[in-house]
């Protein structure tokens, strides 16, 4: 029985309490992932899924419930401290890494072995350099270059890589796909796959791919109306097809999932 990276247990969250625009986004949602788990999460617009992000990252406190990191309870403590152990990834390739700032430069501050002022070692640059040379985009004779001038696929890639050159406890991805092109995200789900399983990271990962849902990781969860109404993992997961995980959905939530961009992938 392998054991227990993040537990979340019973966490509620209600936005603007009281007025007209309150809105319960998580509703008394508890979830436990093991170690070396990569978990899919999938559900319609506003199901929850990124604001259980944010609440595992900080963004904001939960109302109530605990949230556990490796055995440590981290409910109250502030984001930056939980970024040291969870790596994050966002649907837009301009967040997560310092346009002005060269390759190198970007990495050395992800790594924690400095800045720019100090200096980046030979060691440093050996290493980024081999790390670089495993995206398969030219990037390690690039290292000089600012992050700006990079593509969008180029600049997620990086991305990946800075969030996990000292691999985290736990790795968010937040739809860290959605706006590449088909070429480009397969190249980047190939990267992650590799670098989660290489490091044993234990990974959740938002997708809007239905498939992807299906063939990534080891284990599925499913939201609606922020909670979760399916959680179903391998060997089970295996047998499902994009039409069992719509018909489940219309069986526990009592509606059909109508969401366009997940109905078409």
């Amino acid at each position: 029985m392998k054991p227990l990276m993040l537990e979340i247990r019973n966490i509620s969250k209600t936005f603007n309490l009281g007025t007209v625009n309150e809105k319960t986004a998580i509703h008394s949602l508890s979830l436990e992932v093991k170690k070396g788990d990569f978990i899919t999460v999938i559900g319609a617009n506003g199901a929850g899924k990124s604001t259980l992000f944010n609440a595992i990252a900080g963004s904001f406190i939960t109302d109530s419930g605990n949230i556990i990191l490796d055995g440590a309870d981290i409910t109250m403590m502030p984001e930056p401290k939980r970024a040291k152990s969870i790596g994050r990834l966002f649907q837009d390739p301009m967040k997560g890494s310092a346009p002005g700032m060269t390759i190198e430069e970007n990495l050395t501050l992800a790594a924690g072995h400095g800045s720019w002022f100090s200096g980046i070692s030979k060691k440093d640059k050996k290493l980024f350099r081999e790390r670089l040379a495993m995206l398969d985009m030219g990037l390690e004779n690039r290292m000089s270059n600012p992050v700006g001038l990079l593509s969008g696929g180029q600049r997620q890639a990086l991305t990946l890589m800075m969030a996990t050159v000292n691999p985290p406890k736990l790795l968010l991805l937040d739809e860290h796909t959605a706006a590449l092109d088909p070429g480009t995200a397969d190249k980047v789900i190939e990267l992650t796959k590799k670098i989660v399983s290489e490091n044993g990271i234990t990974c959740l990962m938002i997708t809007h791919n239905m498939q992807s849902a299906l063939d990534l990781g080891n284990r599925t969860v499913m939201m609606n109306n922020g909670s979760i109404i399916m959680d179903v993992e391998k060997p089970e997961r295996d047998s499902l097809t994009v039409e069992n995980l719509l018909q489940k959905f219309r069986e526990i939530s009592g509606s059909a999932l109508t969401n366009d961009r997940m109905l078409l992938i």
